[in-house]
Protein backbone atom coordinates (compact mmCIF):
# COMPACT_ATOMS: atom_id res chain seq x y z
CA UNK A 1 0.00 0.00 0.00
CA UNK A 2 1.48 3.27 -1.15
CA UNK A 3 0.05 6.30 0.59
CA UNK A 4 1.05 9.83 -0.33
CA UNK A 5 0.11 13.28 0.88
CA UNK A 6 0.15 16.38 -1.29
CA UNK A 7 2.09 19.11 0.50
CA UNK A 8 0.66 21.74 -1.89
CA UNK A 9 -2.92 20.73 -0.96
CA UNK A 10 -4.53 23.16 1.47
CA UNK A 11 -6.91 20.59 2.98
CA UNK A 12 -6.09 19.40 6.52
CA UNK A 13 -3.56 16.59 6.76
CA UNK A 14 -5.96 14.21 8.53
CA UNK A 15 -8.39 14.60 5.60
CA UNK A 16 -5.57 13.86 3.19
CA UNK A 17 -4.69 10.73 5.18
CA UNK A 18 -8.33 9.57 5.05
CA UNK A 19 -8.56 10.38 1.35
CA UNK A 20 -5.38 8.50 0.57
CA UNK A 21 -6.69 5.38 2.34
CA UNK A 22 -10.07 5.74 0.58
CA UNK A 23 -8.27 5.82 -2.78
CA UNK A 24 -6.18 2.78 -1.86
CA UNK A 25 -9.40 0.88 -1.11
CA UNK A 26 -11.16 2.16 -4.24
CA UNK A 27 -8.20 1.20 -6.45
CA UNK A 28 -7.95 -2.28 -4.95
CA UNK A 29 -4.67 -1.77 -3.10
CA UNK A 30 -6.57 -2.60 0.10
CA UNK A 31 -9.30 -5.24 0.16
CA UNK A 32 -12.02 -6.31 2.58
CA UNK A 33 -10.43 -7.57 5.79
CA UNK A 34 -6.94 -6.25 5.02
CA UNK A 35 -5.11 -5.04 8.10
CA UNK A 36 -3.58 -1.57 8.03
CA UNK A 37 -0.13 -0.91 9.48
CA UNK A 38 -0.04 0.66 12.94
CA UNK A 39 -0.68 4.42 13.03
CA UNK A 40 2.85 5.03 14.26
CA UNK A 41 4.29 3.28 11.18
CA UNK A 42 1.96 5.17 8.84
CA UNK A 43 2.90 8.48 10.47
CA UNK A 44 6.60 7.80 9.93
CA UNK A 45 6.09 6.90 6.28
CA UNK A 46 3.88 9.94 5.64
CA UNK A 47 6.01 12.31 7.70
CA UNK A 48 3.18 13.49 9.94
CA UNK A 49 2.29 13.19 13.60
CA UNK A 50 0.75 9.89 14.73
CA UNK A 51 -2.27 11.80 16.10
CA UNK A 52 -2.91 13.17 12.60
CA UNK A 53 -3.00 9.62 11.23
CA UNK A 54 -5.25 8.48 14.08
CA UNK A 55 -7.67 11.32 13.37
CA UNK A 56 -7.86 10.27 9.71
CA UNK A 57 -8.39 6.64 10.72
CA UNK A 58 -11.16 7.60 13.16
CA UNK A 59 -12.88 9.55 10.38
CA UNK A 60 -12.87 6.43 8.21
CA UNK A 61 -14.11 4.32 11.12
CA UNK A 62 -17.00 6.73 11.67
CA UNK A 63 -17.82 6.52 7.94
CA UNK A 64 -17.92 2.71 8.14
CA UNK A 65 -14.88 2.24 5.91
CA UNK A 66 -12.59 0.84 8.63
CA UNK A 67 -13.13 -1.33 11.69
CA UNK A 68 -11.11 -1.02 14.87
CA UNK A 69 -10.70 -4.34 16.68
CA UNK A 70 -8.95 -4.57 20.01
CA UNK A 71 -5.97 -6.87 19.64
CA UNK A 72 -6.45 -7.19 15.86
CA UNK A 73 -5.76 -3.63 14.77
CA UNK A 74 -7.50 -1.66 12.05
CA UNK A 75 -9.04 -3.53 9.11
CA UNK A 76 -10.98 -2.62 5.99
CA UNK A 77 -14.72 -3.04 6.63
CA UNK A 78 -17.13 -5.00 4.44
CA UNK A 79 -18.45 -2.95 1.53
CA UNK A 80 -15.78 -0.36 2.15
CA UNK A 81 -14.64 -0.30 -1.47
CA UNK A 82 -17.98 0.94 -2.76
CA UNK A 83 -18.45 3.28 0.16
CA UNK A 84 -14.92 4.66 -0.21
CA UNK A 85 -15.52 5.46 -3.87
CA UNK A 86 -18.78 7.24 -3.08
CA UNK A 87 -17.31 9.18 -0.14
CA UNK A 88 -14.35 10.25 -2.27
CA UNK A 89 -16.76 11.56 -4.92
CA UNK A 90 -18.81 13.37 -2.27
CA UNK A 91 -15.67 15.00 -0.89
CA UNK A 92 -14.71 16.14 -4.40
CA UNK A 93 -18.22 17.52 -4.94
CA UNK A 94 -18.12 19.51 -1.69
CA UNK A 95 -14.66 20.85 -2.56
CA UNK A 96 -15.75 21.86 -6.07
CA UNK A 97 -18.90 23.53 -4.74
CA UNK A 98 -16.90 25.52 -2.18
CA UNK A 99 -14.48 26.59 -4.90
CA UNK A 100 -17.48 27.89 -6.88
CA UNK A 101 -18.81 29.78 -3.85
CA UNK A 102 -21.60 27.43 -2.78
CA UNK A 103 -22.08 26.57 0.88
CA UNK A 104 -22.78 23.05 2.09
CA UNK A 105 -26.36 24.06 2.80
CA UNK A 106 -26.81 25.28 -0.77
CA UNK A 107 -25.27 22.08 -2.08
CA UNK A 108 -27.63 19.97 0.03
CA UNK A 109 -30.59 21.92 -1.36
CA UNK A 110 -29.32 21.25 -4.91
CA UNK A 111 -29.09 17.54 -4.15
CA UNK A 112 -32.58 17.48 -2.64
CA UNK A 113 -33.87 19.16 -5.80
CA UNK A 114 -32.55 16.37 -8.02
CA UNK A 115 -34.62 13.55 -6.51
Amino acid sequence: MLLRLNIADTSPLHEQVAGSIRRAIAEGELALGDKLPPARDLSQVLGVNANTVLRGLRTLRDEGVLEFRRGRGVTVAGGADQRAVLLDRVHDLVTDAARMGYSKTELIEMIRGTS
